[in-house]
């Protein structure tokens, strides 16, 4: 069995952890729950031989101490741990990590042994045997971690939040992997997090606040616990909306559990109108818009007769609404302008083309830029004529053409 009594650790000045005291016995696992900064992994890193702060107190296993020994004569105790974040070789294949963790010297005679056991624990293992270890998803990598430290044939397997970084699905599955490493009869030091997921396959849990060890029980105890519910499971949240159910359905109850405080009461907020901000008085301004609003927006034309181009005669004016007899109207005044422009020009006749070459220093209106055809704002020619000069493609000469 591990056991740990009044462990404490500093760092400087800094007290990580204080008369922490703790045991695991083989075929168990015990949970520690803490928040961040709570001292969790330094507890493990002080049984484990590897903290850098300063240790005071007792951690044996069996009856042999554990403090102050290096990490590999920690591992020939029989206590392994698979740290934070995994920590295996990457660019070595699975099988080559797993013969790594069989290296101390009290598990090379059962190295076969300890191997078909891992195999048969962790079937994936076989399969992904020569894969190299950083290409395998994060609870595959996590599952050759824990492999690792079994093939040191440990009692006692310590693992510092083996869920990080899981999803719920891989999360679940490692934690049922962990029930079956404990019924193959090792002990497990469990720092989790998940209080829920550990609290589910835990025998006993400890809780460890500002590295002290708070209280120590069954995990069935501290799971039904109202204040660890509370502080690690959610059920503060989880038990907020079922008691304003039973408030809202119970009004009567909510009133007597409640008193009635006055200084409780919401105070009447002062309101001020709105014409003193705006330095106008409002009202006034909306009614005079409500005036302008009623004014006739269009002159009364509909009682006048109006005059519709295309039939040459008055319609009355009961036959359309206001607007149409405006835009009537304005169509027939638009028609009348435009009558004038159709007999300003007489039609062009054809006449004969004269096609005469002109110099390109000619000064002709079309020379200067561009060909242009004139229409109606032409020149005439002498004798009613109009003359067109068009360049020619490719050239600099220019065609005349009368008609």
């Amino acid at each position: 069995m591990l056991e740990v009594s009044g462990l404490s650790v500093t760092y400087g000045k800094h007290r990580a952890l204080d008369g922490a005291s703790l045991r695991v016995a083989p075929g168990e696992i015990a949970v520690i729950l803490g928040t961040n900064g709570a001292g969790k992994s330094t507890l493990l890193k002080s049984i484990a031989g590897i903290c850098e702060g300063r240790v005071h107190g007792a951690a044996t296993m069996g009856a042999e101490p554990l403090l102050g020994l290096p990490p590999h004569k920690v591992v020939e105790r029989g206590v392994a741990l698979v740290p934070e974040g995994r920590g295996i070789f990457g660019d070595l294949s699975v099988r080559d990590n797993l013969m790594l963790g069989a290296n101390p010297k009290r598990a090379r005679e059962e190295q076969q042994q300890n191997y078909d056991r891992l195999i048969r624990l962790f079937p994936k293992l076989a399969e992904r045997a020569n894969q190299t270890a950083r290409t395998m998803s994060g609870g595959e990598q996590q599952m050759v971690a824990i492999g690792r430290a079994m093939m040191s044939n440990p009692v006692i397997l310590m693992l510092d939040e083996p869920s990080l970084g899981l999803s719920p699905l891989l999360s679940k599955e490692l934690f049922q992997n962990l029930k079956a490493v404990r019924a193959a009869g090792l002990g497990i030091l469990l720092v989790e997090q998940n209080a829920r997921l550990s609290l589910a396959i835990a025998d006993r849990g400890y809780l460890l606040e500002n590295g002290t060890i708070l209280r120590e029980d069954r995990a069935e105890v501290l799971r039904n616990d109202p204040a660890v519910q509370a502080a690690y499971l959610g059920g503060a949240a989880a038990a907020a909306p079922v008691a304003r159910r039973a408030s809202a359905s119970q009004p009567e109850a909510r009133s007597a559990a409640i008193p009635d405080i006055p200084s409780a009461r919401p105070r009447p907020v002062a309101t001020i109108p709105a014409s003193k901000l705006a330095g106008v008085d409002i009202s006034a301004l909306v009614a005079r818009a409500g005036a302008r609003a009623h004014r006739p927006a269009l002159p009364t034309v509909a009682s006048s007769p109006v005059f519709d181009a295309d039939a040459r005669r008055a319609v009355p004016a009961s036959r359309s609404d206001a607007l149409r007899a405006t835009l009537a109207q304005i169509e027939a005044s638009a028609r009348q302008t435009r009558a004038p422009v159709r007999t300003a020009l007489p039609p062009l006749r054809p006449a004969r083309s004269q096609h005469t070459t002109v110099p390109a220093s000619h000064d002709t209106p079309s020379a200067r830029t561009r060909e242009r055809t004139q229409t109606q704002d032409a020149p005439q020619a002498p004798g009613g004529k109009v003359q067109v000069w068009r360049k020619r493609p490719g050239s600099s000469q220019f065609d005349k053409t009368e008609f």
